[in-house]
């Protein structure tokens, strides 16, 4: 028999309120669960990975703890650190340029264009778009001696135009441009959307105080829309250290490893190599070098606010 004071702690316990929390986190169980084994459970053995030495074909068994030598070997590799310069550079292209450009094109579109609409859709289509296709699209237009941009270039009386993606000076910023190209539509859609949250009555008064439109840009505009571009800073970034599809559809990191970033390094030791864990290795190295940008880039956001 159960006591009635039991009882009574007993249905007090168990509440409408909690039986319908209960619920909930039966529901969530699939999904919470889900994401501890893909997520946590993956990047706990990806560490532990990264001071092994694991050839994958070996299965389970062949992983053999070795401390800290794939991280030695990976600061002497001269493919990496090839792979991590161009990686700065691929950012330093597709970061600041396509911000500054997008920012610009989105003031233009906002004040003095009348079908805002379809400009909004031409710039945003190519966002949307296979990035495989438009890739495909653009080693034609890029093709040396048949593309129409050298047939162009040549109709203008360059003798020898760039050899864009097949010349090791040219590779990496060809793709830049590519990339460019791609998304400049969504850094665009993004600024339309923090432009129409700036009151018109700042720039009413602004042209009372007889400010140019010049100003009215540095003074009103760039200002208030920082959080927005400190937004699109940050994902931008951490996207241009996750660059991989275009670079191996167009290149395959050459020629002679002047488009390979680190990613394609990852994905060639990890799935060519069979180099489990090198890869690993190497993979914590970007890890560790988006964290620390991020870091620095919320730290000096956060000193600018205050």
């Amino acid at each position: 028999m159960i006591a009635p004071e039991q009882l009574h702690k007993t249905r007090k316990f168990w509440s409408p309120k909690r039986k319908e929390a209960l619920i909930g986190w039966l529901f969530l169980a699939p999904e919470i669960i889900g994401m501890i084994m893909l997520n946590v459970f993956a990047l706990g053995f990806s560490l532990y990975l990264s001071f092994s030495k694991w050839d994958l074909l070996s299965g389970v068994s062949g992983i053999k703890f070795a401390g800290l030598d794939n991280y030695i070997q990976m600061f002497k590799d001269p493919t990496v650190l090839k792979a991590l310069e161009n990686n700065l550079l691929y950012t330093v292209l597709t970061v600041p340029i396509p911000i500054a450009i997008a920012l610009v094109l989105a003031v233009l579109i906002h004040s003095k264009v009348y079908v805002k609409d379809y400009f909004k859709v031409v710039f945003f289509i190519p966002y949307i778009s296979s990035i495989i296709a438009i890739a495909a699209v653009w080693s034609a237009l890029f093709h040396p001696s048949l593309g129409p941009i050298n047939q162009f270039l040549m109709d203008l009386g360059i003798q020898n135009p760039p050899k864009w993606l097949v010349d090791p000076k040219t590779s990496l910023i060809s793709i830049a441009i590519i990339s460019i190209w791609a998304g400049l539509g969504y850094t665009i859609i993004i600024y339309l959307a923090g432009l129409s949250n700036i009151s018109n009555e700042l720039y009413e008064a602004a042209e009372i105080d007889g400010a140019t439109s010049l100003k009215k840009f540095f003074r009103i505009t760039v200002p208030l829309l920082r959080s927005t571009t400190f937004f699109l800073f940050i994902t931008m970034l951490i996207g241009s250290f996750k660059v991989f599809d275009i670079i191996s559809f167009l290149t395959e990191g050459g020629p002679d490893n002047a488009s390979t970033v680190l990613v394609f390094r990852i994905y060639e030791e990890g799935f060519k190599n069979y180099n489990m864990g090198y890869a690993s290795a190497i993979s914590w190295l970007l890890f560790a070098i988006i964290g620390l940008i991020t870091a620095a880039t919320w730290k000096l956001r956060q000193d600018d606010a205050i």
